[in-house]
């Protein structure tokens, strides 16, 4: 099956089509850069002009960096406050003029690791972090995927992204030492709580693991997700499928 994958992140939005039975592109990833912050209005707009740039017609899956029950959006951390109660199906199916599904951004890409990447064929316990903008998160148990916030558990008084995400290593300019110390004590205490067999790093910042791994001291297998920033276009399209067949 081919589905348009559209990941949105705190940066800037991209998307593909996707080959759901390999995992591949289909085409060249078309993205916007998003330096300001988009109403959901531009951002629906944005989300069709990556449409348009494909001709697309056919089922559409979108990846949002937040809480997403059914159809609604009930957070936007690192977005514009006004997707907050928005029904995201609605906003961006009428944009698109296609079949939409919405899913969080970070399960997304935990779904594309899981049937394709770094955690194909894992039967046990294992935990996503994907490490931009902020940190998103998703559990899986035997295959069976869990979303959750762990980048929004409090760390020195404030939600850990704000200290272990991507972004701020850049914003504050740490060295890999420094940030990875603090990456190392905040899955530190996830394992505590959580005890993964298998933690699968994704995120831009995962195609340069070999800087920071060597200050992770985990209990579970770490591993780069395989996918690097297409994991979420591609775990998208994946949902998208999936909810088409019910």
């Amino acid at each position: 099956m081919k589905v348009l994958g559209i990941d949105i992140g705190g940066s800037a939005i991209k998307g593909a089509p996707v080959d759901t039975k390999t995992g591949k592109l289909l085409a060249g990833r078309f993205k916007i850069d998003t330096p300001l912050t988009l109403s959901p209005g531009e951002m629906a707009d944005a989300a069709g002009m990556i449409a348009a740039h494909f001709k697309w017609r056919g089922p559409v899956g979108i990846g949002f960096p937040g809480v997403i029950h059914g159809g609604t959006i009930l957070t936007s951390a690192n977005l514009d406050k006004k997707f907050i109660g928005c029904d995201g199906i609605k906003l961006f199916g009428k944009e698109i003029q296609a079949p939409v599904a919405l899913i969080n951004d970070a399960a997304a890409a935990g779904l594309a690791e899981m049937q394709f990447g770094s955690g194909r064929n894992y039967p046990g316990k294992a935990m996503l972090l994907t490490l931009g903008t902020g940190v998103g998160s998703a559990l899986f148990f035997r295959g069976r995927l869990f979303p959750c916030e762990l980048g929004h558990l409090r760390m020195h008084g404030k939600d850990a992204e704000k200290r272990v995400a991507a972004s701020v290593k850049h914003r504050k300019d740490l060295s890999w030492k420094e940030w990875g110390g603090r990456l190392d004590r905040y899955i530190r205490s996830l394992e505590d709580i959580l005890w993964p067999e298998l933690i699968i790093i994704g995120g831009g910042v995962s195609a340069k693991h070999d800087r920071f791994f060597k200050y992770l001291k985990t209990r579970a297998r770490l591993v780069p997700a395989q996918f690097l920033n297409e994991a979420g276009i591609v775990g998208a399209a994946l949902w998208a499928e999936q909810e088409r067949r019910g």
